[in-house]
């Protein structure tokens, strides 16, 4: 089976050897995210609500590069510096997506790329 590597502008630039996201077959890996604006590639300003927005805006635009949205995600996964975002990820993550929510895991870890405090990474399958 042929991969395909997906890339858009719109998202950050991958910061290491990997490729923002791949797609073999109906099936599309997304690399993790962290809350780099695309432009300056900088951590965006703000609280950890504008850090979450951020990921789920990476993870969505590179989703659309690949041909789907956020809505053909079937597995997501956020790792977070501090779980006791757990909640505010939680709430925001119903401002882009809804039920069928796709499978999840929430993993606390000490430390992320350029000192974020959240990565999510994803799977999602495209229809024909």
């Amino acid at each position: 089976m042929a991969k395909q590597i997906i890339h858009t502008d719109q998202a950050p630039e991958a910061i290491g050897p990997y490729s923002q996201a791949v797609r073999a077959g109906d099936t599309v890996y997304l690399s993790g995210q962290i809350p780099l604006d695309p432009a300056s590639m900088t951590l965006v300003d703000g609280d950890m609500e504008a850090q979450v927005r951020r990921v789920f805006d990476n993870l969505q635009a590179v989703a659309r590069a690949a041909g789907g949205e956020l809505a053909d995600v079937v597995k997501l996964n956020i790792y977070l510096t501090d779980l006791s975002h757990f909640p505010l990820v939680n709430e925001l993550m119903q401002a882009y997506f809804t039920e069928p929510y796709p499978a999840r895991a929430a993993i606390g870890v000490a430390s992320l790329p350029k000192g974020a405090q959240v990565e999510m990474d994803a799977v999602l399958v495209l229809g024909d």
